[in-house]
């Protein structure tokens, strides 16, 4: 695959995972919530997951090639691709509460939350591709 054809695969589904992400978080803060605050976390939350695990399929298939299948090879490389991603939500989270805490709207978080997630997939994907999806060394495919 030519790097521009990556790049533009990799950003249309970035660009997935985020609006997953969002439309997730708004149907989560539709609901009304007992405690203040508690509604923006429960988003947050919701909307970091769900678009983990649109992201990791898409990724897996479309971005690294990936073939390997099976539970046990599906669950090691979703772990792995978790943990890297444990960084880059950090980014995401804290661009998007900053914003929210400075401008107070919706709309401002939402900018906040794009950001956050653009800077945090740039990272995402250096880290995938030497870590998660990377060719076992030559060494480990001999012994296979």
């Amino acid at each position: 695959m030519s790097r521009s054809a990556l790049i533009l695969r990799y950003g249309a589904f970035a660009v997935i995972a985020v609006l997953v992400n969002l439309a997730t978080q708004r149907l989560v803060l539709a609901f009304p919530w007992p405690v203040p605050g508690t509604g923006l976390a429960a988003a947050i939350a919701a909307g970091t997951l769900t678009g983990l695990v649109v992201k990791y399929l898409l990724d897996k298939r479309w971005i690294f090639l990936d073939a390997e299948g099976g539970l046990a090879a599906h669950g090691r490389k979703f772990t792995l691709y978790t943990v890297m991603g444990l960084v880059t939500t950090a980014i995401f989270w804290g661009s998007e509460t900053a914003f929210w805490l400075i401008w107070k709207t919706d709309t401002m978080r939402e900018v906040g939350a794009v950001l956050g997630l653009t800077v945090g997939y740039v990272t995402k994907y250096q880290l995938d591709k030497r870590f998660v999806f990377a060719p076992p060394p030559a060494s480990a495919r001999a012994a296979q």
